[in-house]
């Protein structure tokens, strides 16, 4: 945790100094300020600066533990069980149809909720129980 604090107080500075820069060369190069340009690149470096202070308070919270990573091991050596996925599954594929064409509905005519509801439904119920029934029943 504690090269990713390094790295995002790294941004920080870096967005903070082509801030400044871009501010100078649009004062001389226009002799105004763009203000949408460089209230963003200040606006990220506020958020670098702020995720990282907050990394470095929830690290000293924990007792400046160390991860592995932080001492000699690999990224992938902290990495804990997530869970089975079914990498043949159709009904993650459904279920984001169903999503879209909920939002297409929002977007489009609410009618195409009427249609997208029961099938959103359908997918969530589907994907739950997928291993209760057929051959990859328990």
């Amino acid at each position: 945790m504690k090269a990713n604090i390094g790295v995002l107080f790294i941004f920080g500075g870096f967005f903070l100094l082509a801030d400044i820069i871009y501010t100078i060369w649009n004062l001389i190069d226009t002799g105004n300020i763009e203000i949408v340009g460089s209230v963003g690149i200040l606006l990220s470096a506020i958020l670098a600066v702020f995720i990282g202070f907050f990394l470095n308070m929830v690290n000293r919270s924990q007792g400046g533990i160390l991860l592995p990573e932080d001492r000699d091991a690999d990224i992938d050596d902290a990495d804990p069980e997530l869970g089975q996925f079914s990498p043949w599954s159709w009904w993650p594929f459904v279920l984001g149809l169903g999503l879209f064409l909920m939002f297409l509905g929002l977007a489009v005519g609410f009618w195409i909720c009427f249609i997208a509801v029961p099938l959103a439904l359908i997918a969530v119920v589907g994907w739950n129980y997928e291993y209760y029934r057929g051959r990859f029943g328990r």
